[in-house]
């Protein structure tokens, strides 16, 4: 086992994610390897700091409103914020170390500071506006006071979107209809529902080439104020052509984003793609950065460019 293979296993070492043999394998590297035995090191009081952090306990009428709030989301049977909870965990590989430590990460800070449920009765309430498909006619005239759902359908490509103008309106159709577009960027950077705008951001996914949704994702995540919602974004752009548009937005998140998480996240894409101008930035964050795992990663990429000049 070399040595970058060593330092990828080593979360997974941590929590207990690792065969016999594969933790066999860390640990005779462990003892054989001073390096990465000061980075396992560095980990395990990274692991002992998140297992030690004081969570707040919910006051009841939390615990009240979210539970109300789940009942009436299953009772609608709708896949979003479930499929939601699936898949974010399903977007991080198991076998990577970078992606288990930014969830670990989202999950203690980011959806603790705000993450709402898509709130939506059941049944009709007098007064209240009632759906009805939109046809004919653009948004361009009419006033959006509300979005209640956007879902996504990964089968068929279609998305379905629930808003309120003059009256309610349920939107369906491809990515590529001019009216859903604009419904979902108008979504990813203005609506102020964060659960409404991580959605927004699953279901452009498809599109991301798209320069209107590319420059989407780089000013959310630059500026979006929601932790789950920037990391999203920067998850999309993983997917997308490396430019130096990308590269200046990642490094803006890397030197200013305040979740550790999403900090993990960005450092984890440069490095993927490192190069002579950054080397400066990777070294003094080696040595400077306040998160550990950042300065792990920042000193792996100097050394590996230091290998590919030799």
């Amino acid at each position: 086992m070399d040595c970058k293979h060593c330092q990828e296993q080593l979360a997974l070492y941590f929590y207990q994610e690792l065969s016999p043999d594969q933790r066999a394998g860390v640990e005779a590297h462990l003892d054989a390897c001073p390096a990465c035995a000061d980075a396992a090191g560095e980990l395990r009081r990274l692991h002992a700091a998140l297992t030690e952090r004081a969570v707040p306990e919910p006051t009841p009428d939390m615990l009240a409103r979210c539970r109300l709030d789940l009942e009436e989301a299953l009772d609608r049977e709708e896949p979003s914020w479930r499929a939601l909870a699936r898949s974010g965990f399903g977007l991080w590989p198991m076998g990577s170390a970078l992606r288990l430590s930014a969830a670990l990460a989202v999950l203690l800070v980011g959806f603790s500071l705000g993450w709402t449920l898509h709130q939506q009765p059941a049944q009709p309430v007098a007064g209240q506006p009632q759906e009805t498909p939109w046809v004919g006619a653009d948004l361009s005239d009419a006033r959006i006071s509300g979005i209640s759902e956007i879902v996504p359908d990964p089968q068929t490509g279609q998305v379905r979107i629930i808003l309120d103008a003059e009256r309610r309106f349920t939107l369906e159709g491809s990515l590529d209809d001019p009216r859903i577009q604009q419904v979902l960027l108008y979504a990813a950077r203005s609506y102020d529902n964060p659960g409404i705008r991580h959605d927004t951001l699953r279901a452009l996914r498809a599109r991301s080439s798209n320069p209107a949704v590319r420059d989407a994702l780089l000013h959310a995540v630059q500026h979006d104020p929601n932790d789950a919602v920037r990391l999203e974004a920067l998850q999309t752009l993983e997917k997308l052509p490396w430019s130096d548009e990308i590269r200046q937005a990642v490094l803006h998140t890397l030197e200013h984003d305040t979740n550790p998480g999403v900090r993990v996240a960005a450092v984890n894409l440069l490095a993927r793609h490192a190069d002579q101008r950054m080397m400066p930035m990777f070294e003094e964050m080696s040595t400077k950065d306040s998160n550990p795992y950042v300065r792990m990663k920042s000193a792996s990429a100097v050394r590996e460019q230091t290998r590919e000049e030799f």
